[in-house]
């Protein structure tokens, strides 16, 4: 799963994007300001950054000039100034693009794919990976750290799916079309029983994602977020 940084020193935006991002299928990574930026790339290999230029300690364009010298990854700039000079200054401090606020997080994310196709950073998209889980389409397998489980192809394909699209709610009818077919005959407590033996087999294992009910409507998978 591709990785994204997000740093603002405001939570509200902090909080949006992250959310726009994460329902979007990317793994958010959220700093209130540079230095916890550089703490989070020192420990996560992250695919690109998205930058406030406005913040204390270390404002948007010492960060990028930090991060460019030691990290080989797409940024993109955040701003209230939309003057000629100040995008100058964000081009010369090794900024890829530049996103003027307030902006719809639609635009955001149009620019975020161009940047990761730009520098080939698109993820197999085969392979979901949260922390130390890697969910593999190809082999059909889960890896938890060292360790690889084998589990029932209904149970995989059912996990898998909800991985893939992290923080977002499907139904049971939902999630019988898409893991059973429209032809299933079964019934929806089907999921139910699959979800229960997804989470007694992964729950004590790790804490990496959660699939958690949501009442009257579905499920969704939560995954761990730093």
């Amino acid at each position: 799963m591709t990785k994204i940084l997000v740093v603002d020193d405001d939570l509200h935006i902090l909080e949006l994007v992250g959310i726009h991002l994460s329902n979007a299928g990317y793994q958010v990574y959220k700093a209130k300001d540079g230095v916890d930026a550089l703490n989070i790339l020192s420990s996560e290999s992250c695919d690109l950054a998205v930058v406030d230029v406005m913040m204390p300690f270390m404002d948007g364009y010492s960060l990028t000039k930090e991060i460019r010298q030691k990290y080989d990854i797409p940024i993109i700039l955040l701003t209230a100034k939309s003057q000629i000079e100040d995008k100058e200054q964000g081009y010369l401090s090794g900024t890829d693009d530049y996103l003027v606020k307030p902006f719809e997080p639609k635009e955001l994310l149009f620019r975020i794919k161009a940047l990761l196709r730009r520098y080939d950073l698109e993820t197999d998209e085969s392979i979901v990976r949260f922390g130390k889980t890697t969910i593999n389409k190809k082999s059909y397998e889960v890896e938890i750290g060292n360790r690889t489980l084998l589990i029932p192809l209904k149970e995989f394909e059912l996990l898998y799916f909800l991985a893939a699209h992290p923080f977002q709610v499907f139904s049971r009818e939902q999630l019988i079309e898409r893991i059973w077919g429209i032809d299933y005959e079964g019934d929806e407590r089907t999921v139910d029983v699959h979800i229960k033996r997804l989470r007694e087999r992964f729950s004590s294992i790790t804490d990496d994602f959660q699939i958690k009910t949501i009442r009257g409507v579905g499920y969704l998978l939560e995954a761990r977020q730093k």
